[in-house]
């Protein structure tokens, strides 16, 4: 029979509460399916004071409770509520550390200077609560350099702890460029002993990296994608980690992430003026129309709408786009609709453009959920021109919606979407390979007139990618055999340090 595991989920992010990217839909998600598998799943996370708690009953778990740092002890409380399926999901209050305007920065994009200290001390409080409540988990699942003292705090701190002690760890990487580098000076507050302040650990170039430690302790490390995995640990890839992943040898390696098709499906979407399967494919026509509507397009169902969702940042590759989006626009029979925020400068470009193109380029500064789903369920392609992109999840749900992606092959990205065969009209999408502007117009160019030129292609294409299946079901399965591995990992590291 089948061993029920006890696993617990510690992040600094959790869709719906607190999200600025993947991981949190990860955090999200991941545990419903889990729960199906017969696992139990507990979560933790910080309680920030800009999550919205109106739809949920919150209720005291632990007040006070204290948690040890290395000198001294800071109080904080800790409120739980239940989300779908019963799962419990706990979070830390501490006033001085997260009642702010942001989760990781200001809103001028500064990190907070003390971004080791809050998420040091909730990675200590997280463990504490585990002991508090008595819950003796059989994993501990963390993710991002956030979290990634807990491995550490595992191996050092509660090696022999009753409720602890026996834990094995996983780390998920959802983004090797964030790594947590800060001044050596927090070190001491963490309370690692100084002895693992060295190259292989913690230590990188005089600074604390706090991610290179997590992989160091851990009991297996994964990211979240196989190419993804292969690309950080090439001799150029992993942003100076590289040889600290291939280090781990057969315990790194890359799950995909999953899509929750309850919520990103065309045939039961809740922000779509009209349901549409793969059977009613034409009835995607009537989400394209109001599409076009809300985004002040022309209304003409036979011009091809390229859809663009994203966070305008350096890795996103908005900044090719926008180098080419005047002659995408200038020299194709297209309209481009796009919904995003970030960088000022990008702001204010994409936010102009509809009134230099009025009624062929449409644009929302900031993230509107209904409107991401419009766009993933009206657009006829959805472009992501990333620099890198370790799994990515809008080329999955555009794919379940019969969007083609026009992506760069990079990570996830190249991992799901089959590049087009003009021959035989395979494929679930279009891929470029260089990070230069003129192959992102190209490729633009190639997806624009294979919409006119060879519409049958399309079509067939549109069918393949709604039949693909990226669901949670499979990646939770692999999850659990992650985990299964992490504690005989954790087992044998035991047997070696006794």
């Amino acid at each position: 029979m089948k061993k029920k595991l006890k696993i617990l989920f510690i992040a600094s992010e959790m869709a719906p509460f607190a999200k600025t990217g993947g991981l949190a839909d990860v955090v999200g998600t991941l545990p419903k399916y889990l729960i199906k598998l017969g696992h139990e799943v507990r979560i933790i996370i910080p309680k920030y004071s800009g999550i919205d708690f109106r739809e949920y009953t919150l209720e005291i778990a632990v007040e006070p409770m204290g948690v040890w740092m290395k000198y001294n002890e800071e109080w904080c409380s800790v409120f739980k509520t239940n989300i779908t399926n019963n799962i419990p999901v706990y979070f830390i209050e501490h006033h001085g550390f997260f009642n702010r305007e942001g989760i990781y920065h200001d809103h001028n994009m500064n990190d907070y200077l003390d971004n080791p200290q809050r998420f040091g001390f909730f990675s200590r409080a997280a463990l504490q609560l585990a002991k508090d409540i008595q819950y003796t988990p059989d994993i501990v699942h963390v993710h991002d350099w956030q979290t990634a003292l807990v491995p550490a705090y595992l191996k050092t701190w509660e090696f022999n702890d009753p409720y602890l002690g026996k834990s094995a760890s996983l780390l998920t990487v959802h983004n090797a460029a964030y790594q947590g580098i800060y001044s050596a000076n927090h070190y001491n507050y963490l309370g690692i002993d100084i002895k693992h302040f060295h190259s292989d650990a913690f230590e990188s170039h005089r600074r604390m990296n706090l991610l290179k430690g997590g992989i160091y302790f851990s009991d297996l490390v994964n990211t979240v994608s196989q190419s993804y995995a292969d690309e950080i640990r090439s001799p150029y890839g992993g942003f100076g980690l590289a040889p600290y992943f291939s280090n781990k040898g057969e315990h790194f390696y890359g799950i995909l992430n999953g899509v929750d098709y309850e919520e990103w499906s065309p045939d039961q979407d809740k922000y779509l003026p009209t349901n549409y399967s793969i059977k009613t494919i034409k009835d995607k026509l009537k989400v394209k129309s109001e599409l076009q509507k809300r985004f002040l397009l022309k209304e003409d169902v036979k011009i091809p709408v390229i859809g663009v969702i994203g966070r305008f940042v350096d890795q996103k590759g908005f900044h090719l786009l926008a180098q080419i989006i005047r002659r995408i626009v200038d020299q194709m029979i297209v309209q481009i609709v796009i919904l995003g925020t970030g960088d000022n400068s990008l702001e204010g470009f994409f936010g102009y453009l509809p009134n230099e193109y009025p009624g062929r380029v449409g644009s929302y500064i900031g993230f509107s959920n209904e409107l991401a789903h419009l766009i993933e369920g009206g657009a006829d392609f959805f472009l992501m021109p990333s620099i890198y992109e370790p799994c990515g999840l809008n080329q999955l749900y555009s794919l379940r919606y019969g969007t083609l992606p026009i992506v760069r092959a990079t990570g996830g990205l190249n991992d799901t979407v089959i590049n087009y065969n003009e021959n035989t009209g395979e494929g679930t999408g279009f891929k470029f390979w260089d990070i230069s502007a003129d192959a992102l117009y190209y490729c633009v160019g190639w997806a624009i007139s294979t919409y006119f030129d060879r519409k049958q292609h399309i079509e067939k294409m549109i069918k393949t990618a709604m039949s693909m299946d990226y669901s949670w079901e499979k990646s939770a399965l692999e999850y659990e055999k992650a985990y299964l591995q992490a504690i005989e990992n954790k087992k044998n590291y035991d047997l070696w340090y006794q």
